[in-house]
């Protein structure tokens, strides 16, 4: 295994433990499979193990692997404040006191600001007193290291990455949103002020495997370097240093064990302008069912009435290569979770975005397509709910 340090010089495997996909059994996690699959890793030199309060059954499974085995010490533990559900500052410490029963500890290695989308929840939080109680926690040593995980745009990204003396972050990253949420411009902005990265979803969910198109996976098959798509993806993100870890919710002994060797055979800077063309080469044949051509380059941006512009091509065109409601379900996330909601319905086709677009699209009139795709009825209604009870 190899490891890359985090701001105090502690070592963290480059491949992390994602919790948030154990295998199930009679409706709960199968704890004795878990078990096997995460010792198998913590023997192999995985050391960060990552949770959350609202991924069901996980940080109860997570404190009873280590407890049976005795090894919480050998390993970091990160979990998440689900902060979109807290009300007052008694809120946090209750979660947090829960949180610690679960996982059978006394102290969280790694704790995140869950799911931040927006600076307003951020702001919320400290106006309830969040970094002060933070602050009491890190001197009783509650908390060894504190960060957030984000969904949102690179624009966000920055202003939260700016408003406090985070010790890490977690960012949605892979090759396929190389330039949207956090982004390699996020990702680069946090290693220029020292902060690692953990990434999420290096595999969008599976998706850069399971669901690849037949001609993607044919120019991966041709390619003179046999690797599996799981491995290419993984090695383009090794490749980058700023990238501290990366999670995988490995379900399989097997898996545990492939994901291993490939960690501890990548060295970052590996991987050559070849490997990078043929990278490029399946990104266009992932895209070629898009339904918008948009680069993501935010030259249409600022939207006078706060559309998010490239975020809602980005999910329309992904309803078209991956599954409908699952892009549904990001843009629902991405819009719904932020204070000033930027949806497509606040479209008034002024023609501004069209004039700047370097790919000449014509925006206003592809939004409202993209507004009938991604904004059901019932999703507008999920919208109404956001409003109503200000989860920001």
């Amino acid at each position: 295994m190899q490891y890359r340090n985090d701001r105090n010089g502690n070592p963290i495997s480059v491949l992390g433990y994602g919790c948030m996909r154990f295998s199930r059994k009679g409706g709960g996690i199968d704890i004795d499979r878990a078990e096997k699959e995460v010792m198998e890793a913590i023997r192999s030199g995985v050391n960060y193990l990552d949770t959350a309060y609202i991924y069901p059954g996980s940080e109860a499974a997570v404190g009873e692997i280590l407890a049976r085995n005795h090894c919480r010490e050998e390993v970091f533990l990160a979990t998440k404040l689900p902060q979109y559900l807290i009300k007052s500052q008694s809120a946090v410490e209750k979660y947090f006191q829960e949180q610690l029963a679960r996982l059978q500890t006394d102290y969280i290695d790694y704790y995140l600001m869950h799911m931040l989308t927006d600076i307003a929840a951020w702001e919320k939080l400290k106006r309830l007193g969040i970094t002060e109680w933070i602050a009491e926690k890190k001197q009783a040593g509650a908390i060894r290291n504190l960060g957030f995980s984000f969904h949102g745009n690179t624009e966000m990204f920055l202003k939260i990455l700016e408003d406090y003396d985070w010790d890490f972050c977690q960012i949605q990253y892979n090759y396929m949103d190389e330039h949207t949420q956090a982004g390699r411009a996020g990702l680069e902005a946090a290693a220029q002020k020292g902060i690692p990265v953990i990434i999420m979803e290096p595999l969008r969910g599976g998706k850069l495997v399971d669901m690849l198109p037949a001609a993607a996976k044919k120019i991966m098959e041709q390619y003179p370097q046999k690797r599996t798509p799981a491995e290419w993806a993984f090695r383009w993100l090794w490749d980058q240093p700023e990238v501290t870890c990366v999670l995988s919710g490995m379900n399989t002994v097997e898996m545990v064990r492939e994901n291993v060797k490939i960690a501890s055979e990548t060295e970052a800077g590996s991987m050559t302008e070849d490997d990078f063309r043929m990278i490029e080469s399946v990104k266009k044949e992932i895209n070629r069912n898009t339904k918008v051509g948009c680069t993501g380059c935010g030259y249409c941006m600022p939207c006078p009435k706060g559309i998010d512009i490239p975020a809602a091509f980005r999910c329309y065109n992904r309803m078209y290569t991956e599954k409908k409601s699952s892009a549904r379900h990001e843009y629902l996330q991405i819009v719904g979770l932020q204070k000033d909601m930027g949806d497509i319905s606040k479209c008034i086709r002024c023609g501004k975005c069209a004039e700047h677009c370097p790919q000449h699209i014509e925006v206003p009139s592809r939004l409202q397509e993209a507004k009938r795709a991604l904004m059901p009825v019932h999703y507008r209604l999920g919208l109404k709910l956001v409003r109503k009870f200000k989860f920001w």
